[in-house]
Formats: C-alpha cells, sequence, structure tokens
C-alpha cells in the first residue's frame, strides 16, 4: 500500500485505538486534514487551539487514552502552548501533531514558520521533529508509548509538510509488529458509589425550583 506521511499517521491513531481528535486546520497541516476527511475518527473542530488542547486533555482524563489534537504552524502552535503545558504538569497524556514549514525552509523565517521544536522541549515529555518520512514509523509508537508510560504527559511531533506528503510503501500485514504498542480501552474513572450520589443529586434537583426577584 502507498501511503504518503500524512496517512500513515492518520493509520497509526486508527491502529492505536482513536476515535476523536480536536484541533484547526491551517496551511502547513491540510495534507493532515486531507487524510483525517477519509477516516472514521472524529474531529472536533475549535476557535482557537488552546481549546483544542484543553479537549484533548479532558478526554484524557475521563478514558485513559492519550488525547491527541493538531495545529497548523506557527499561531497554531503558539495557541497550543498553555495547554500543553498544562498537561505537563499535571500528567496528562497527550499526542500533539502540528504541521511545520517544508524541512528545506526550516531556519529561513519563512510564512508561519517558528522554531516548534524549541519551545515545546520545557513543556513536554518528548518532542520530535520529524525530517524524512521513514522516521514516522518508529517515531508515532514512541510517541504513544512515551505518553503513558511512567509518569504520564505530553508528547510534541512536529510534521513538515513535505514530509506529511511525502510518500511511502507501507505493509499494513507488519502493522502489529511495527507498532507494537498498548491499545488502551475505555477506562471508567468514576466508581458505582459516585454514580449513585450523583443520580440521587440530579433526582433531587429536577424537583427543585429558584425565584429570582429584583430588589
Amino acid at each position: 500500500m502507498n501511503l504518503n506521511g500524512a496517512e500513515l499517521m492518520i493509520r497509526f491513531l486508527e491502529f492505536a485505538g482513536v476515535e476523536i481528535v480536536s484541533g484547526i486546520p491551517g496551511g502547513a497541516s491540510l495534507s493532515i486534514y486531507d487524510a483525517l476527511y477519509e477516516s472514521k475518527i472524529r474531529h472536533i473542530l475549535t476557535r482557537h487551539e488552546q481549546g483544542a488542547g484543553f479537549i484533548a486533555g479532558g478526554m484524557a482524563r475521563a478514558n485513559g487514552k492519550p488525547g491527541v489534537c493538531f495545529a497548523s504552524s506557527g499561531p497554531g502552535v503558539t495557541n497550543l502552548i498553555t495547554a500543553v503545558a498544562d498537561a505537563k504538569m499535571d500528567s496528562i497524556p497527550l499526542i500533539v501533531i502540528t504541521g511545520q514549514v517544508p524541512v528545506s525552509m526550516i531556519g529561513t523565517d519563512a510564512f508561519q514558520e517558528i522554531d516548534t521544536f524549541s519551545l515545546s522541549v520545557p513543556i513536554t515529555k518528548r518532542s520530535y521533529l520529524v525530517k524524512k518520512i521513514e522516521d514516522l514509523i518508529q517515531i508515532l509508537p514512541q510517541a504513544w508509548k512515551t505518553a503513558i508510560e511512567g509518569r504520564p504527559g505530553p508528547v510534541w511531533i512536529d510534521v513538515p509538510k513535505d514530509v506529511a506528503s511525502a510518500k511511502i510503501d507501507w505493509d499494513i500485514s507488519r502493522e502489529k509488529e511495527v507498532w507494537n504498542i498498548q491499545k488502551i480501552e475505555f477506562k471508567d474513572t468514576i466508581d458505582l458509589e459516585w454514580k449513585k450520589l450523583l443520580r440521587n443529586y440530579y433526582r433531587k434537583l429536577k424537583n427543585q425550583y429558584f425565584i429570582s426577584v429584583e430588589v
């Protein structure tokens, strides 16, 4: 099977059991969104990348799987910083995937270029700048494992446009062997006693009325 880098990333997320991602498309990440369009993974479009980061963090808290969010280069990256820093401090597993200018243009002050790697290193468990499509094969499972092993936290993968659109021959039959990762099933973090308390609380609220009077 012939896949480009973006399709390979989406295929990995499907393989890992990711069902929902959040983010905002942009010029440097269009290949990722083209690949996502053909996927069954649901996308939550936010009005700001920071919101996408916090949504991904909330999903990770709720089900125990790494949350996944997308953004474009430049302002898309800087808008994500607060949410990712929060995930680092609160030990929330995240996979952050951002677009970047082509490899040959990195360091030239290209349009919407920013040094994502240097910005993200202090606020992540690990950060990657992918310089060729072949590297994605190992980086994707490494990022997943890093996000969940030991103290959980965010991992950032910065993918230049030419890497996302580059092609590679992919052997589907070897996916399980190559991407040897721990698949995480949905984890209900609310125990039965708390559920009973919440149900009783909301049942009581239904029978109460609040009257506001202007004085």
